[in-house]
């Protein structure tokens, strides 16, 4: 490392305590600083100490919870209850995880917790172009071409404000909304159990991302504790399943960063598998992944690679993260060994630190995906936080309480354009659950808004999050936070040149009906400015053929071969049938919404959803759009006018 790399090092990891930023600096050269060896005496001695104040510490736990008892009777709404019984924490000690002393023991986190629901999304596909509406096919994503994403949130320490279960302030803070390409999501920090906050639990089992906690070991002395026994390791597995299942996430990242003595080997051994065994079987959706560090002698010796040193750790787990500092000759021996166990090369994920450290990262991490992508590997990127953390470099204060307007366009610019640079080698999930519904929303806000009604007070609260775009805006729209119709934001348009895609979909219309609305303003020349909601539909049963629909204000249906131009409703649609139950009446001045009725011939997939918007070239207007909603529905719904499409008895799907 040189000394750049270093300063760079230091100035983006000041939360990390000195042993840490070494411990990194290790997993770069794959060798460990010496560790200090102890006499059992001053050891003896330490454990008195230890002891003494573990007592201290008890009785003031004790207390703590006294009071926290006390708070808790006096809550009576939910919805602004402030103890601290909602914020999330992680647990410090075995003892702390063996007797399960966590503040929230008692509460029933079914009640804020979205479960995780897989039939959002369907199975991933890849994009010959993200963005572009018209002419980017999709290419399915078999056992022969799968590669997955595994993310791992580590920023500043965690647990900031997206520890509270309720709203802060900070609305500008780090927020995560690339969820269609991940298929997990690490809540990640150094303390021994790092358990999710419920904002990320909900957020992602929202968008069908099972979530990971993280148990890490960094002091020999938890490893000796719980590693004593059989009894211990069953213990210690029990304890961490009854955390998932307690909280409502789905599995561990294990990361044992100490030396483990070689007669403690199998011990480690049987705890993966058990602990494996036990989330897959017990947590629904249940994943444990193993962290390149130890080798089979139990040497603190990160390998880079899946290799006969690791393979075991590999073999008891769902899959192995692989230390950042590899090369091309570390991929190389990766396949070989993925090959030699038998096993899809997509259970070995190699790592990408954002930061750069051993690879390039930052802007350029492009470089990196393309190579684990090319190799056939899975991939797993550290700290993605980069986009915002790095902020500070430009002058930009990250740590107002109270949020800044620069800190959040800025850090959104910059996330929007890293995660676009490397979409390409990203598989994409599109979305399949209908109803579909989505107000845009972020998870925070400088303000509320209601129909478009704006009601003040600034928010962070990432369970608020809404479904979000399937591939980055980058230069196509933006989040807008000045106006919305409902939520935190809207999406404000930025390109007025040709169609973008939003929303990659796979919406079955088994009966041909589809339902479709949406809320929209134009700020400035609304005659000259011209907005359509575009569809992409196929026959259910094949994709090759397409009809785009144009949902946008026409003098009457225009119904042609490959493209067909619709008009909206005249008038709203009955209450019941979705919902947009607020009529257009009620919504603030310059929001409009939309609906649209449509009667296939026959059963259809809506494959992508895009806007297609135009206006004068000199033109300052705004275009924005607040919600998006789709739906299915039975021919019994029928009422009242729709448009009928032919698109099966005269052939539309192409043009004659």
């Amino acid at each position: 490392m040189d000394n750049l790399e270093s300063k760079v090092l230091e100035d983006t990891s000041k939360v990390m305590e000195n042993s840490e930023t070494e411990r990194e600096n290790d997993k770069i050269t794959g060798i460990p600083a010496a560790e200090e060896v102890v006499s059992g005496t001053k050891r003896g001695i330490e454990a008195e100490v230890v002891g003494r104040g573990e007592g201290r510490e008890e009785k003031e736990k004790e207390n703590a919870c006294e009071k926290e008892t006390v708070q808790r009777e006096k809550c009576r709404d939910q919805n602004t209850c402030r103890c601290t019984q909602l914020e999330a924490e992680p647990i410090k000690d075995n003892r702390q995880l063996l007797e399960f002393r966590v503040r929230s023991r008692d509460i029933d986190w079914r009640q804020y917790v979205q479960p995780l629901d897989t039939s959002v999304r369907a199975a991933a596909v890849y994009l010959d172009r993200q963005a572009d509406f018209v002419g980017s096919r999709r290419r399915e994503v078999n056992e022969d071409n799968r590669r997955e994403l595994l993310v791992c949130h580590d920023m500043m320490g965690n647990y900031l404000e997206d520890r509270h279960f309720h709203s802060s302030q900070k609305y500008d803070d780090y927020r995560f909304v690339h969820w269609s390409a991940v298929d997990y999501f690490c809540y990640f920090s150094h303390d021994y159990v790092t358990i999710p906050p419920c904002g990320w639990l909900n957020a992602a089992h929202r968008h069908g991302v099972p979530v990971l906690g993280t148990f890490i070991v960094e002091a020999a002395a938890r490893l000796d504790e719980f590693l004593a026994t059989e009894e211990s390791v069953e213990s210690t597995v029990e304890a961490l399943t009854r955390l998932c299942q307690h909280f409502g996430f789905e599995g561990w990242l294990v990361n044992v960063e100490v030396t483990v003595p070689q007669g403690k080997m199998p011990s480690l051994y049987h705890f993966v598998r058990q602990l494996t065994t036990a989330t897959e079987s017990r947590v629904p959706h249940g994943r444990v992944f193993w962290y390149d560090s130890v080798t089979d002698d139990g040497k603190l010796q990160w390998q880079n690679e899946l290799n006969s040193r690791n393979a075991r750790f590999f073999r008891h787990s769902h899959g192995t993260l692989i230390n950042y500092a590899w090369d091309e000759g570390h991929l190389e021996r990766s396949a070989q060994q993925a090959a030699r166990e038998q096993a899809p090369q997509h259970r070995v994920f190699m790592g990408l630190d954002v930061f750069g450290r051993s690879r390039k990262g930052g802007f350029q991490s492009l470089e990196t995906m393309q190579l684990i992508a090319n190799s056939g590997f899975s991939a797993g990127i550290f700290a993605p936080g980069w986009t915002f953390e790095t902020l500070h470099r430009f002058g930009y204060n990250i740590k107002n309480p109270r949020g800044d307007e620069q800190v959040n366009a800025s850090f959104l610019a910059r996330n929007e354009a890293w995660w676009a640079r490397i979409w390409p080698t990203l598989a994409t999930h599109p979305y399949r659950s209908l109803p579909f519904f989505t107000d845009f929303c972020v998870g925070s806000g400088r303000m509320e808004f209601e129909r478009g009604w704006r009601i003040p007070g600034a928010f962070f609260n990432l369970s608020r999050q809404s479904l979000q775009p399937s591939v980055p805006l980058d230069r196509n729209a933006v989040h807008h936070f000045d106006d919305a119709y409902s939520g935190g934001c809207s999406l404000l348009v930025t390109n007025y040149e040709r169609a973008f895609r939003l929303f990659v979909t796979d919406f079955e219309l088994a009966l041909g009906v589809l339902l479709l609305s949406y809320v929209f303003r134009i700020d400035g020349d609304a005659v000259a400015t011209t907005f359509d909601l575009l569809l992409r539909v196929t026959p259910l049963r094949s994709n090759d053929e397409d009809l785009y629909l144009f949902c946008g204000d026409y003098e009457g249906a225009i119904v042609a071969p490959q493209r067909c131009y619709l008009s909206p409703l005249e008038r709203d649609m009955p209450s019941g049938l979705h919902r947009l139950r607020q009529f257009s009446r009620s919504l603030a001045v310059g929001w409009q919404m939309r609906h649209y009725l449509v009667k296939f011939d026959g059963p259809v997939r809506v494959q992508d959803i895009g806007v297609k918007c135009r206006r004068p070239e000199e033109s300052s207007t705004q275009a924005k759009l607040g919600v998006v909603y789709v739906d299915a529905l039975s021919l019994e719904d029928l009422r009242g006018t729709w448009t009928d499409i032919p698109v099966y008895g005269k052939r539309m799907w192409n043009e004659q």
